[in-house]
């Protein structure tokens, strides 16, 4: 007789709680450089966020977003292996296509200022 394992749904609570956080933190760190940038205007302070005070809840965040889809996976009877074998690449590309995207909004904001980013006056009537 065969035995089903017990799915994990301690470590995707787990992993769904570590990307809100991580996530909360990651917003904060973000608002709050840039309102500081806002104030001085100073090209450094948008370089500065490349660092480690930005990466690191970004980190927290796609591990977090790893763990939970791995063990979404788990519990529809995917092998443990093969759920962090497809979860991983999936949440590092995801990563990547947003670090990338933040950094390119980060240059429009630092060239054209608030304005750069107004969706709204791309259709607005001339």
């Amino acid at each position: 007789m065969y035995y089903f394992p017990e799915p994990p749904y301690f470590l995707m609570t787990a992993g769904l709680i570590a990307g809100m956080a991580s996530g909360l933190a990651f917003e904060a760190t973000l608002k709050q450089a840039v309102e500081l940038w806002s104030k001085n205007r100073s090209s450094r302070t948008l370089s500065n966020l490349k660092g480690l005070q930005l990466q690191l809840p970004f980190l927290g965040m796609a591990g977090g977003i790893c763990v939970f889809l791995a063990s979404g996976m788990e519990i529809f009877g995917f092998p443990k292996l093969l759920s962090y074998v497809l979860a991983l690449p999936l949440t590092l590309l995801t990563a990547w296509l947003v670090w990338t995207q933040l950094a390119k909004v980060l240059i429009e904001l630092q060239r054209g200022g608030s304005q750069a980013l107004d969706l709204d006056s791309f259709f607005e009537e001339p």
